[in-house]
């Protein structure tokens, strides 16, 4: 174990934003909320879970992206005695799984006395969760241009004075259907329509530039694909652009409408979510700093 380890201090990842629209498996955001970790050592594995949803045993993925990492450093595994408070809403596309894996790694970086770094944490994490767009935002937090093999992401400009209003429907969108909602080809167009769009995300927030963000998050890929899963989607979409969102998406593989305002904005994007959202909730988020560790 690392030299004087006892009980890792408080650590915090954030809820993450993929696809962002066109940059499908490769563009993601960090929201400002966390989940909340932590460990001390133990007999053998245990876990007390506070939060969204139901999650027990020893086999949740915080405990298995803490044993990832063991392995990626070739260390015997220590039992810990995790617990763990999760706000981020659970297969609603805001990237709780990622935060839990991405936890569990973080937690082996600490057990290692920082081994593997911020860089080695988001390869594991990325490797073992399959989506480089929800992990790399969770380790660097902000927007970030991610891929997973081989693994490398790249932080993107975080523009002042904006905000995410999410509209998080009551209902879940399991990954695995969202996957299998989609087709193993896609025609060319399609696919040279997102990737334009795609490279307008990293140019828009480098050069300021926002106003190219309605046009960057716009997508042919996936979302109208996935739309039968998600009553009113596309509409929703186009509404609050039509509101003033500097750019409107869903949320990973959904059900979450993300759109990026302009302070001030927030409230007549959320009117205008709010037939979409239903009997869910409204959230109203900064960007989220990468994952954190505090106190004692």
């Amino acid at each position: 174990m690392g030299e004087g380890f006892a009980m890792a201090p408080r650590l915090y990842v954030p809820a993450t934003l993929a696809n962002l629209g066109s940059g499908f498996d490769a563009l993601g955001a960090a929201l400002d909320l966390y989940l909340e970790v932590e460990a001390t050592p133990a007999r053998e594995d245990a876990f007390l879970y506070e939060g969204e949803g139901k999650v027990e045993g020893t086999d949740n993925l915080i405990h298995q992206g803490y044993r990832a990492g063991m392995a990626a450093l070739g260390l015997r595994v220590e039992p810990l005695f995790i617990r763990a408070f999760n706000p981020i809403p659970l297969a609603r596309g805001m990237g709780s799984s990622s935060a839990a894996l991405v936890a569990g790694v973080a937690l082996a970086d600490w057990v290692s006395g920082g081994r593997l770094g911020r860089d080695g944490v988001f390869r594991v994490a990325a490797r073992l969760e399959g989506h480089p767009d929800n992990v790399a935002p969770a380790v660097y937090g902000g927007f970030v241009a991610a891929l997973s093999e081989p693994p490398l992401a790249i932080p993107l400009p975080r523009p002042e004075g904006v905000r995410f209003v999410l509209a998080v429907p009551p209902y879940a969108v399991p990954t695995p259907l969202a996957r299998a909602a989609l087709p193993e080809r896609v025609p060319l167009a399609d696919a040279v329509y997102n990737l334009a769009r795609s490279a307008l995300w990293p140019a828009a927030l480098c050069s300021g530039r926002l106003e190219a963000l309605k046009e960057a998050c716009r997508d042919r890929l996936h979302q109208p694909r996935r739309a039968h899963l998600m009553p009113g989607v596309l509409e929703a979409l186009e509404g609050a652009l039509e509101a003033g969102a500097l750019a409107a998406f869903v949320g990973g593989a959904g059900p979450t409408v993300a759109a990026l305002v302009r302070q001030g904005e927030e409230e007549r994007v959320a009117q205008a979510l709010e037939a979409y959202r239903g009997q869910g909730q409204t959230l109203v988020l900064n960007l989220g700093e990468g994952y954190f560790w505090k106190g004692t």
